[in-house]
């Protein structure tokens, strides 16, 4: 049981950081699909996707470090991590920021999917079965929101450093 419940720990982690970035792209794609926007601005808005989700992924590296904290050996890793699949896949997350996989925009949309999925299978189970807890429902939809919240600002913060940085480059004439 001990295990369970940290293993939900890990799981409801992994939901917080990566979950809500499925609704940032939809919602960037969205914007972008409007025609008075200009070119260069809609560059500029799907290039910043795959940054924000690394930056998330690198406050998610950090909250595993914080956890390992202050013994790093591989026997407390091992001991620490309850769901090593999730946590690695999550720890991949900061692979967006290198140029390769940062050009396809939809790479960490489908990274994504997967800490999503645990989101709508607790969906599931609670319209199936009677028997579930309402509790895990509400609960997952309060992590889903901060997720949301975090993808967000994460996303609004890369966004106008790209745009001031775009809007210094044309005034110094480069």
């Amino acid at each position: 049981m001990n295990s369970d419940f940290f293993s939900y720990l890990q799981q409801l982690e992994a939901i917080a950081f990566f979950s809500g970035y499925p609704l940032l792209f939809a919602i960037v794609v969205f914007i972008t699909g409007n025609e008075n926007l200009r070119e260069n601005s809609k560059g500029i808005l799907m290039a910043c996707l795959p940054y924000a989700y690394g930056s998330v992924g690198i406050l998610y590296w950090g909250l595993q470090l914080k956890n390992l904290s202050p013994d790093y050996s591989i026997e407390h890793i091992r001991q620490s991590i309850q769901q090593p699949f999730l946590v690695i896949w999550g720890l991949c997350s900061v692979l967006f920021l290198i140029p390769v996989f940062r050009k396809i925009s939809t790479l960490p949309l489908f990274h994504s999917l997967v800490f999503f999925s645990f989101l709508l299978k607790d969906i599931l189970l609670q319209t199936i079965t009677a028997s579930a807890d309402k509790n895990i429902v509400r609960n997952d939809m309060k992590i889903y929101t901060d997720s949301l919240l975090l993808n967000l600002g994460a996303y609004a913060l890369i966004t106008v450093v790209f745009f001031l940085i775009s809007s210094d480059k044309k005034e110094s004439g480069f």
